[in-house]
């Protein structure tokens, strides 16, 4: 019997490529990854900047859903760079380890405010926009995000192993 596939959402969060006037490579390209970890995208969403247009977005995503929901773009210093802001609004329990994990993949990561945590049955995490920084990021965490996701619905969910002996 096959392993059932983990769900995941993907929302671009961009000015620009909510108007047309760039396309939406890091979206497109952290759904191939997820793709290739074995996730299931069920959904890609591109909104504009903004608190507000973030924390409506992610409380949709989640109704209802069980999986991962993965934010790219807003998470900078730029003057309309909010995705943090509004995913601290809705999520319910924050996952600073696989916030401060992606941080350090890079130096550009000590630039990074993204945020990471719960809400209801999802797991939302914060990616930046470029599309080398997204996936490297997720890279840095794709290992533990599935354990995270089962736990979130079943708390009986094995660790993984991680190659270390325990004593």
């Amino acid at each position: 019997m096959g392993k059932e596939k983990l769900s995941a959402k993907v929302i671009t969060v961009s000015d620009g490529v909510s108007t047309g006037h760039r396309e939406d490579i890091s979206g497109q390209m952290i759904e191939e990854f997820l793709v290739e970890a074995g996730w299931a995208v069920v959904s890609r969403t591109v909104i504009p900047d903004g608190k507000e247009n973030v924390s409506n977005e992610l409380r949709k995503s989640a109704s209802n859903f069980h999986g991962l929901i993965v934010t790219t773009g807003g998470t900078g210093f730029g003057p309309r760079d909010f995705t943090p802001e509004g995913t601290k609004e809705v999520i319910q329990r924050e996952a600073p380890g696989i916030a401060e994990a992606m941080r350090l993949i890079n130096p550009l990561g000590r630039l990074s405010r993204s945020a990471a945590g719960t809400l209801e049955e999802s797991l939302i995490i914060n990616l930046p926009g470029s599309t080398k920084g997204s996936i490297e990021c997720l890279e840095a965490v794709i290992n533990v995000l599935g354990h995270a996701v089962k736990l979130l619905q079943d708390n009986s969910d094995p660790h993984p192993n991680d190659g270390h002996k325990h004593a």
